[in-house]
């Protein structure tokens, strides 16, 4: 049922949504360049690597060096819009239709530190990951890293029809509200290695 519900809601959203991602890709490309999306490896379900979609957000700007410069610098005011609403996650309804991502479940990170996870930590990887979850209801960024991953394993635990349902509504209305939102980032890496060793 929970398959059917995320396959279902993401066609319909796609199909919804089409002229409005497409402005959004024609603005990306104009405004930052190619490629228009960001692919990136994230563990899914039991950990198996699949390549997560977004919209770009940042330049390809860089030093004399030729290496990238910082997030923060790289990081327009567009790719901030972007963010603040939730838009450059758009493209990940491609990834729900493709059975990668769930439409609810724990915000899958990075492959990286599939070996830094505490024993209960690692449960978050026993559902199919999401494109929003309990985590990001209960205060998206404005919690711990600790937090998060506290309340990822509760999801787990007591998932269901009801409880996905209820978290797509909270996660409309805080997207709407653009609450607890904030560009600025957390070293998880840190928080994940004294969590599991402690």
């Amino acid at each position: 049922m929970k398959r059917l519900m995320d396959f279902m809601i993401a066609l319909i959203g796609l199909i919804i949504l089409f002229p409005f991602m497409l402005l959004i890709t024609i603005l990306v490309k104009w405004k930052l360049g190619s490629p228009i999306l960001f692919k990136q490896q994230r563990p899914g379900l039991n950990g198996t690597p699949f390549f997560l979609y977004k919209f770009r957000s940042m330049s390809n700007e860089k030093d004399s060096t030729g290496s990238l410069l910082p997030d923060h610098i790289r990081l327009t005011p567009f790719g901030s819009f972007l963010r603040q609403y939730s838009l450059d996650e758009l493209p990940q309804l491609i990834n729900v239709i493709k059975g990668d991502l769930s439409l609810v479940g724990p915000r899958p990170l990075l492959m990286e530190y599939l070996p830094l996870y505490s024993e209960e930590q690692a449960s978050r990887h026993l559902v199919r990951p999401g494109i929003t979850g309990w985590a990001q209801v209960n205060g998206r960024n404005s919690i711990t890293w600790e937090e998060k991953f506290e309340l990822d394993v509760w999801y787990v635990k007591h998932h269901s029809l009801f409880l996905d349902i209820k978290i797509l509504l909270l996660t409309i209305i805080r997207v709407l509200r653009s609450d607890d939102v904030h560009i600025d980032e957390h070293d998880f890496e840190g928080t994940i290695r004294k969590e599991s060793h402690g």
